[in-house]
């Protein structure tokens, strides 16, 4: 396909969507194939799967704990070591995971996702490292909630809640707009950025809090568990 950019000449490829689920894992191999298949190799990946659940640890039962590390990890992971050897061999590359905030912070509510995230965190870092001297670059996206409401949702004022949880969690309740997660993606590929982290104050506050005075932090935590209104807000 031939277009035309400041007036030079520009030849591009035609898109082709290869479909994959990374809960069924016995299918990467095929998909693997059929995306070299395309056009050779992959300049850019852009890992972006997720699936979020909100439960008491001891409801969540181990087939549900393997789904979602299927899909939060193996599969992205699955995928970059699926297409290193051609990245390798080109000594070019990028591979992008737009992750989240909890692969470096973890809430209450949250251990099954907050587990898979942090194992995908700990990979892209340690793959970081290890293919740097080949060329290729290695991007990690952290970002709270996505926010795909028309506006931002409405806490409502609990009168005997705590004051400063109840401060965590209308920031907490914020998230981040669709478009600008997607500007920030674009802004890591052009600029080759390594680590973007897409938080409000209070979060980046807390991943402080969780490095110098963790249990200042765990107290905050297990207080807004305690609290129910904000153990709502939370989940």
């Amino acid at each position: 396909m031939k277009y035309q950019y400041n007036g030079l000449p520009v030849i591009t490829f035609a898109p082709k969507m290869v479909i994959l689920d990374f809960s069924d894992m016995d299918s990467m191999e095929d998909v693997l194939a059929e995306v070299m298949e395309c056009y050779g190799y992959v300049d850019t990946l852009i890992c972006n799967s997720s699936m979020k659940l909100k439960a008491p640890v001891q409801t969540v039962s181990l087939e549900l704990d393997r789904n979602i590390m299927d899909i939060n990890y193996f599969g992205p992971s699955t995928l970059a070591k699926g297409l290193l050897p051609t990245m390798i061999s080109r000594r070019s590359g990028h591979i992008i995971l737009v992750n989240s905030i909890q692969g470096k912070l973890a809430v209450p509510f949250r251990s099954s996702y907050a587990a898979s995230k942090h194992a995908a965190q700990a990979f892209f870092d340690c793959l970081r490292a290890e293919v740097e001297e080949y060329g290729i670059i290695v991007s990690t996206v952290s970002h709270t909630f996505i926010n795909a409401s028309e506006s931002s949702p409405a806490v409502e004022p609990a009168p005997k809640s705590n004051a400063l949880l109840e401060y965590l969690a209308s920031k907490l309740t914020r998230g981040v707009r669709p478009p600008v997660l997607a500007n920030e993606i674009m802004q890591t590929v052009n600029r080759k950025r390594k680590e973007v982290l897409l938080a409000h104050p209070i979060p980046r506050v807390a991943l402080y809090l969780r490095s110098l005075f963790p249990p200042f932090l765990f107290a905050v935590l297990a207080a807004g568990v305690k609290d129910s209104e904000l153990a709502e807000q939370l989940q």
